[in-house]
C-alpha cells in the first residue's frame, strides 16, 4: 500500500488543552462538555463526528456514482461518549444519518450499507465501536 498523503495534528493537555494542525487550519481549545466552564472549544467526539460524516458522505457519493445513481446527500454523525460497563472506562458509539435525494428508500438503504463497507473510517472502526446506520430517502 502506498501513502497518498499524511495529515498531522498535535494535542497538548488532552481534554482540557489545545489541538492544532500543522498547517494551522485547525487551531482549537479542547474542553470537556460535561465540565462547568465558561471556556468554549471543541472535543474529540465533535472532531470525530466532523471527520467521519465527511468521509462517509464521500464514500456514499462514490458508491452511488459506481451504481449509476444521481444523488444529493448530507450525512450527520452523532458521536456519543459513554461509560464502558465492561471495564469501568469510557467508549464511543456512532450513529450515521444520511439524507439522500434521487433514490427510493430501499436504494438509499442499500447505498449506505455499501458505503459502510468502503468508507475508510468505517473500516477503521469496524468491530471496535458500535456504528448504527440510518438512511432517509428524500
Amino acid at each position: 500500500m502506498s501513502t497518498l498523503f499524511t495529515s498531522k495534528a498535535t494535542a497538548k493537555g488532552g481534554r482540557g488543552g489545545h489541538v492544532k494542525s500543522d498547517d494551522g487550519v485547525i487551531d482549537l481549545n479542547v474542553v470537556m462538555p460535561t465540565e462547568n466552564t465558561d471556556e468554549t472549544g471543541t472535543n474529540p467526539e465533535q472532531l470525530f463526528a466532523a471527520t467521519y460524516s465527511t468521509c462517509f458522505d464521500g464514500a456514499l457519493n462514490l458508491v452511488a456514482k459506481n451504481n449509476k445513481k444521481d444523488i444529493d446527500s448530507t450525512t450527520t454523525a452523532e458521536v456519543s461518549f459513554m461509560k464502558d460497563e465492561s471495564d469501568g472506562g469510557f467508549k464511543i458509539s456512532v450513529k450515521l444519518i444520511s439524507e439522500i435525494s434521487g433514490v427510493s428508500q430501499e436504494e438509499a438503504d442499500d447505498l449506505i450499507k455499501e458505503a459502510h463497507q468502503v468508507c475508510p473510517y468505517s473500516k477503521a472502526t469496524r468491530d471496535n465501536i458500535d456504528v448504527e446506520l440510518e438512511a432517509k430517502a428524500k
